[in-house]
Parts: C-alpha cells; sequence; structure tokens
C-alpha cells in the first residue's frame, strides 16, 4: 500500500460539477482538480429542467482531461445531488431530466398522500418529508409508464459511459421507494401507487464494478476503464469522509443543504422522527445517516446573488463575512426552513418579508444582513443536532461540519455558539474525497473498515476547532 494509486471522481452539485483525480496511498489522500462547470436550472415551456446534454458533455470532456493528466488513473466513480432523473426508452434518454424544484411535484404530493398516509410512507421508507423526493415525482411522470428504465443522475451517467443501467443503493433510499429495512424496492407500494415497477433497475452497493467504457467512450476519454458505483448520493460520499472523532459525533455537510445528523447501525421509526422530519438514508456499508435537511449557504448564495445583479458587480465573499462577523448586537433570527425561502430569486426581498411577518427588524446594511443569514443558518443546524441526539439517544460530544460550509468561519463559530459544542470543521472536500476512498477500497489500494478509512482523512486533512464562547 506504500505506491500512490489514482481514480477519476465525478462529483456533481445543484450549482457545479467537477471532475477531480484522487490519489490515495498509506499516508496520502490528494484530490486535484481537472475541471469545474457550472450547473443549474433551465426552463423549458414544461417546466424547469437540468441541462443534463451539457453536463455529460461536461464530464466526459473532464474525464478525457483527467487522463490525459494522470494516465495511471484505475477507475471512475461518480456521486450528485440525489432524487432527480431520467428516462430511458430504448437506451435512450427520453428528455432532459427534470429539476426538483419544478412545481410537478407538489400534484404528485397530494395524490401520493391520498392513496398512502405519510404515517405509513415513513413507517416503510424511513425518508423525511420533501416534497420534491422522487415518488412523488414518478407519480405525475406521464411518461414513466412507457419507459425501460428510470435512472437516478449518477446512474444514468453509468450507464452511458458503460452501457449497463442499476440503481445504486444510498442514492436509490432517496427516492422513497426503498424499504428502510429491506434495503430493496419496496414493489407493493410502487404497485399501490400506479408507479410500473418494470422501471426499477437492480440495485448495487458501493464499491460494485457496475461496468467497462463502452469502447467508443473509452477512444474518447484515452483509456479503457471501469465505472465503480460509490455512495452516488454525494451526502454518503461525503458522510465517508468525515473523520468522526467517536460515535457520539454529529455531522453537518454543508453546501447548498445543510444535511445535519448522526450515523446510525439501526433505523429509528418513531412518531417523534418522523414528527421532526429526520430521515433513514443508506450510507456506505449498510449505515443509515440518520438527517435532517436544513436549507444552507443556498440562503446566503442567492442573496449574494441577488445582490450581483444590483449592483452589476461581483462582492467579495470573505470580505462581506468579516464585515458581518463585526457586526455587534442584538441578531434577528428567522427560520432558515421557512417555505417561503425554498424558491430561487429575490431572497434579500423574502427573507426581508419573513423577518417582518414575525416582528423583526430588517438590518439594513448588507453585513448585518449577512450576519442574520449565517446565524440563523447556524441556529437551524443547531436545533436540528440537539433533535438527533434526543431522537437517537445519543450524548453528543461535537459536530463535524464539512463540505463547502467548513470554509465559512463565522458559520462554524455560530453552530459551536448556538449548539455548546466544538466544532470540527473539515474537510471543504469531502464528498470528492469520500467518492475516492470508495473506489480505491474496491481496487484495493484503501482500508477495508468505514473507521480505518476516516482514520486516513483526519491523518492528511486535519480539521480545524471551533469552541463554543
Amino acid at each position: 500500500m506504500t505506491n500512490t494509486r489514482a481514480v477519476a471522481a465525478v462529483d456533481l452539485g445543484a450549482t457545479s460539477g467537477r471532475v477531480m483525480i484522487g490519489r490515495v496511498g498509506q499516508d496520502t489522500l490528494e484530490l486535484e482538480l481537472v475541471t469545474r462547470f457550472p450547473n443549474g436550472p433551465v426552463e423549458r415551456e414544461d417546466g424547469l429542467h437540468w441541462d443534463f446534454d451539457a453536463l455529460y458533455g461536461h464530464i466526459v470532456d473532464g474525464l478525457a482531461e483527467a487522463v490525459r493528466r494522470e494516465p495511471s488513473i484505475e477507475s471512475i466513480g461518480i456521486d450528485s445531488w440525489a432524487v432527480d432523473y431520467g428516462l430511458l426508452r430504448g437506451g435512450e434518454l427520453v428528455a432532459q431530466p427534470f429539476h426538483y424544484r419544478d412545481s410537478r411535484s407538489e400534484r404528485g404530493v397530494a395524490e401520493v398522500h391520498e392513496i398512502v398516509p405519510f404515517s405509513e410512507l415513513y413507517e416503510r421508507n424511513g425518508l423525511q418529508f420533501l416534497p420534491f423526493n422522487t415518488l412523488y415525482q414518478y407519480r405525475v411522470d406521464e411518461q414513466l409508464a412507457d419507459a425501460d428504465a428510470a435512472l437516478l443522475i449518477p446512474d444514468l451517467i453509468a450507464y452511458l459511459l458503460t452501457g449497463t443501467g442499476v440503481a445504486e443503493r444510498t442514492n436509490a433510499s432517496t427516492t422513497g421507494l426503498l424499504g428502510v429495512r429491506s434495503g430493496e424496492w419496496d414493489l407493493e407500494l410502487a404497485d399501490r401507487l400506479g408507479i410500473g415497477t418494470a422501471a426499477l433497475p437492480g440495485l448495487v452497493d458501493p464499491g460494485s464494478t457496475i461496468g467497462m467504457l463502452r469502447p467508443e467512450l473509452a477512444a474518447r476519454i484515452g483509456k479503457d476503464l471501469p465505472v465503480i458505483a460509490v455512495g452516488s448520493h454525494d451526502t454518503a460520499s461525503a458522510v465517508v469522509a468525515v473523520p468522526l472523532s467517536s460515535s457520539d459525533s454529529a455531522y453537518i455537510s454543508c453546501g447548498t443543504w445543510g444535511l445535519v445528523g448522526v450515523e446510525l447501525a439501526e433505523p429509528v421509526l418513531t412518531d417523534a422522527a418522523r414528527e421532526a422530519n429526520f430521515t433513514h438514508e443508506l450510507g456506505v456499508d449498510g449505515r443509515y445517516r440518520f438527517l435532517h435537511n436544513v436549507t444552507g449557504l443556498w440562503l446566503l448564495s442567492e442573496t449574494v446573488r441577488a445582490w450581483e445583479a444590483e449592483d452589476g458587480a461581483a462582492i467579495d465573499l470573505p470580505e462581506l463575512l468579516d464585515a458581518a462577523s463585526a457586526v455587534v448586537g442584538e441578531i434577528a433570527l428567522f427560520d432558515a426552513n421557512d417555505a417561503l425561502l425554498s424558491a430561487p430569486g429575490d431572497m434579500p426581498a423574502r427573507i426581508a418579508t419573513v423577518l417582518r411577518a414575525q416582528g423583526s427588524p430588517v438590518p439594513n446594511e448588507r453585513p448585518g444582513f449577512a450576519r442574520t443569514i449565517v446565524e440563523s443558518i447556524a441556529a437551524a443546524f443547531a436545533s436540528a443536532v440537539r433533535t438527533a441526539a434526543s431522537l437517537s439517544g445519543r450524548e453528543l460530544d461535537s459536530i463535524h461540519l464539512v463540505g463547502g460550509g467548513s470554509l465559512n468561519r463565522l458559520l462554524c463559530q455560530a453552530t459551536a455558539d448556538r449548539s455548546g459544542l466544538p466544532v470540527l470543521a473539515g474537510p471543504v472536500e469531502a464528498t470528492a474525497l469520500g467518492n475516492v476512498l470508495v473506489q480505491a477500497r474496491a481496487l484495493g489500494a484503501a482500508p477495508g473498515t468505514l473507521e480505518e478509512l476516516r482514520t486516513l482523512v483526519a491523518r492528511t486533512h486535519e480539521p480545524l476547532r471551533f469552541d463554543p464562547r
């Protein structure tokens, strides 16, 4: 294991995607960014979609560049956001996949809950209520009945690369159609909801080889490589690379969303967990990611986007956050999960509306406004950590905050202050590292257990500690 081995990681988020080279050895765990490309919703006649063709083109180009830079790459792994999918008929993509923020799923929610009450859904799939969960989308997708396969985004990309259509289990667990205890498709539930089961592909676990690149793609990318299933839900990959200091550590994977929770061996399917809207997504090696979705840095990035449009110039985010840190006096808080804040567009005005409705002052300077946003996100994180502790019966001793949010020192300190627990920040690139580690382990190039993988992360990416004040 002294030799360094290389793999390629495709890591797709809701606002951007990238291809990275991962290098793994006994005391080595490194990432090299090959390419980063934009990703986002596109409005079409029938609603909000992803520009999937552009996304796929960027991925193939990125993989070719990765192999050019590092000819010793041995495999490819793909992770992305959850719940969204593409339909295949005759091996071809039927249409550009819908975006989870499209309004069609609202009708799906009403129809599904009329047939199967949410309390029964929770007992079966263990998922928190999110209006865009895949089963609500499937329920209203008129093209599903004629499709040969419905593939979640990472599985769809793997199919286009290899010709093999599978469903990786961690991501399949976000559809609402996977039995929370069995880890298998709940065909009876799909039948009751009128969702054709013929389109549900066979399930595979992280670490399985999905297939080899199709010959024409191997030629274009420059090497014949296997595509290995990783924790293809980006949070499943991120949690692999959380250097948990103990089983009593909470984690927050923070980017557009903040995924706040603990790792469990058994589900907690209580009424209290359902009412708190805690979810059971599958993790790598059969763990449960018992967590709650909190709106994360989306609130800040949308606000900054609105200000930049107003100014016609870019805003220096570190400078804004430094100024926000210096704000003194009473900080107004709002509910970061308020439904009014879930759609794109004029975020400052909508946050102001929420603040006024609760009788709070609206900061009139931008640093004060940014501080209110960051503290409100931190308050939501702290609340979710306390709930995770009480629902799981754990006495939590620390919080590991990974992902892009770990660079936001103001957010890390505010989360420590509001939770009363030390926050260990980093690694920033937890998702890509987790993707790389699962590939490396499948190739025999990394240790066997999750705990050993996390020890390697802690050794090579020492977290920054924020103690509560």
